[in-house]
């Protein structure tokens, strides 16, 4: 099987269709339908379904797919240290992330690392922490944002240090004017979302052995604080987040201090391509900068550089 080979089955399932991969690639449905023939004989069995609606993979197409992707990425990051040789900078860096990342902190660092590296494509996916793993795993993003409490799959190279809040409906009363403390919030209700999308909250609540009463359970930031504002009980967030989503709601910081850890995730820091060695390198300084705003709480937190 060949490289060509390869990228054909790589469009094919990105666009759902022969035809769509075939003007993507500016080769005829033909040549498409030969290229996956051809592989299909090498392997010995089938790797799509074909439908009136396109074409989907089959068991053994899935899992092929990894490796095959991992196949790509090899090729990308050879071609992109040939042309990093030769004085060219060019590529592409796929970007996993959570929501408060993608909020707050990528597009600041998007736009930062065009300016530096103009020929670099940049592609972002957003999803919950379990996706992001995934998406490393196999392939479908270079690194990728986690908490550092949300694998122990993969090494996650430290960054910042995000103080976690206490959300409450309007007009609820705290002892202390300025906090709330874990005591205040044992006997209340909560609004919870699903342990891949906030692993560190959970991880809270099992350090203060909540026994945690939910009046509703969602899968996204902004429906958690919209179940708060509206009665249904009270949640903890990330500081990062709400400095971008807002509602009518009360944010305490919690005492004593806690808070979330995240960083980036690789798959083999060793062999991954020039341009997304300098995204990490970007990141990590555009972090560096962040924790120097916040010295409260990233006091004493001083990461070693990944590279």
């Amino acid at each position: 099987m060949t490289l060509l080979e390869y990228r054909i089955f790589h469009t094919v399932i990105e666009q759902g269709s022969f035809a769509r991969a075939a003007q993507v690639l500016h080769l005829t449905p033909s040549a498409i339908s030969h290229a996956v023939s051809s592989m299909e004989e090498a392997c010995g069995f089938a790797l799509f379904v074909r439908g009136k609606g396109g074409v989907s993979l089959t068991r053994s197409g899935e899992a092929l797919y990894p490796v095959i992707l991992q196949v790509l990425n090899a090729d990308e990051a050879l071609s992109q240290t040939v042309d990093e040789l030769k004085g060219v900078q060019r590529g592409t860096v796929k970007i996993g992330a959570f929501n408060s990342v993608c909020m707050t902190w990528l597009p600041q660092i998007v736009t930062s690392y065009k300016k530096l590296y103009p020929g670099v494509e940049i592609e972002i996916n957003q999803g919950t922490y379990a996706d992001v793993i995934n998406w490393i795993k196999t392939g479908v993003v270079d690194l990728g944002f986690l908490s550092t409490k949300s694998t122990r799959e993969l090494h996650v190279h430290p960054l910042y240090r995000d103080r976690l809040m206490g959300v409450v409906p309007k007009g609820f009363k705290t002892a202390a004017p300025d906090y709330i403390t874990p005591e205040e919030m044992r006997t209340q209700t909560f609004v919870v979302q699903d342990d891949s999308t906030d692993a560190d909250i959970q991880a809270f609540l099992a350090k203060y052995r909540f026994n945690v009463r939910a009046s509703c359970r969602v899968v996204d930031d902004l429906s958690t604080i919209a179940m708060v504002e509206s009665g249904f009980g009270i949640c903890i967030l990330p500081g990062l987040l709400l400095t971008r989503a807002h509602g009518d709601v009360d944010v305490y910081p919690i005492e004593p201090m806690e808070y979330r850890e995240f960083g980036i995730a690789m798959q083999n820091p060793q062999m991954i391509a020039p341009a997304v060695r300098q995204m990490a390198a970007h990141i990590e300084a555009f972090a560096r900068a962040k924790r120097e705003e916040d010295p409260l709480t990233n006091a004493g937190f001083d990461p070693k550089p990944v590279f």
